[in-house]
């Protein structure tokens, strides 16, 4: 007990000293003094002792239930995987969150609606790049440049051939999905993070071709006055095209839910589970491993192709800087948290990786400090995720 008492109190002098420029000295330009916020350090200190003794108790008992597993026979499920695979509650909780996504536009205000949206966008993407992270067990950096290929996909035909959403919604999907393919075919061969390596090359050429492509793409300025989606030739305001607009994903992420749920199930997706697993004995068992790996590359960009066309016609301005390493990394980062394979875990991972900032705005600069304090806390107490896929396993009743 002396022994964490000390380590955590070691932990707090530390942190107060790497926070001491941001937390007490205040420096007034208006005014040219500077304020001393000596409190602010013993508020650190005490709060990242607390903190430190907290997180060490939850590590001890993260220990002591790992060693009860080992030494168990029997892997039980936990409360929330019994609710999640029950039908009768899946089909009562999926019912109650599509009417409360029905009636979320006349409860909230437009500036909610427009985050939500954005919202179940990110949800769209996590369960296109589940398939390729969290089924094949293929690590894709580079998977905003298909987000990237269904955006400009959107924005180009329509500005040299004026063609609409609707008509470009399919043709952007089947691009990226090309565009995966191509990518795929030479470097599937790699493992780990090697292919990790070369999509997040892939996605930087992507971006730096739409940056630097001036007569293409019109550079970093962009294109814009890109048209929203159209409701059978009506005029719509404002308020009304962003209602439009989340009801048109509302629909995406059901049908994507409905697909993924049955590839996940299928001879495909068990196919992409044994190759994630083991990609020798996949491969002994007759089972082409390239093929897999195609298939899942080029549905995964088909998904970020459909969601890169609803983003241009949602934001009508698209430009390089959208598309960036980061937006990747916050897709791999929802599928993480969520739980990779999880389509309920993605749904999680989703909205609370991209409505948690924004609700967060009240704590100003030191919103991504708690974000990002949450995330470190998750990776160490759940590494599986929130919501960890559940392995099938299969019995034989020996008295038969």
């Amino acid at each position: 007990m002396l022994t964490e008492l000390r380590k955590s109190l070691i932990a707090s002098i530390w942190f107060a000293f790497l926070t001491f420029p941001i937390m007490v000295i205040k420096v007034n330009s208006i005014e040219k003094t500077i304020q001393w916020r000596w409190m602010n350090v013993v508020y650190v200190m005490v709060g990242i002792f607390f903190l430190s003794m907290a997180f060490r108790f939850l590590l001890k008992q993260k220990e002591m239930r790992a060693g009860k597993e080992e030494s168990g026979t029997e892997i039980k499920l936990s409360p929330i995987h019994q609710l999640i695979n029950h039908p009768t509650y899946r089909v009562v909780f999926g019912a109650a969150l599509l009417l409360f996504a029905v009636v979320y536009p006349f409860v909230f205000s437009t500036y909610q609606i427009n985050i939500m949206t954005t919202a179940l966008m990110y949800v769209v993407l996590g369960l296109g790049l589940n398939i390729v992270v969290g089924l094949a067990g293929l690590l894709d950096l580079g998977y905003v440049a298909f987000y990237a290929v269904g955006a400009y996909s959107y924005a180009l035909l329509n500005h040299h051939f004026g063609l609409g959403f609707w008509a470009v919604l399919p043709i952007g999907g089947v691009l990226a999905a090309i565009f995966g393919i191509l990518l795929g075919i030479p470097v599937l061969r790699l493992r780990g993070d090697y292919l990790a390596i070369v999509t997040l090359g892939f996605g930087e050429i992507i971006r730096l071709v739409l940056e630097n492509w001036g007569e293409f793409s019109k550079g970093p300025s962009g294109i814009s006055n890109i048209p929203r989606p159209g409701l059978f030739g009506i005029e719509l305001s404002l308020n009304d095209a962003i209602t439009y607009t989340y009801y048109l994903m509302v629909i995406f992420v059901v049908v994507t839910i409905f697909f993924v749920n049955r590839l996940q199930d299928s001879r495909l997706g068990r196919a992409w589970i044994a190759l994630r697993e083991d990609e020798i004995a996949c491969q002994a068992m007759g089972i082409d491993k390239m093929k897999t790996k195609l298939i899942a590359f080029s549905l995964g960009a088909f998904w970020a192709g459909i969601i890169g066309v609803m983003f241009a016609a949602k934001t009508t301005f698209i430009n390089p800087a959208s598309f960036t390493f980061l937006e990747s990394a916050m897709i791999l980062s929802i599928v993480v948290l969520g739980g990779m394979g999880s389509i309920v875990g993605v749904i999680l991972g989703a909205l609370i990786l991209i409505l948690l900032p924004e609700y967060l705005r009240e704590l100003s600069e030191y919103r991504m400090l708690a974000f990002g304090a949450a995330l470190v806390a998750m990776m160490v107490f759940r590494p599986q995720g929130l919501i960890s896929n559940v392995r099938r396993t299969y019995s034989i009743n020996k008295d038969e």
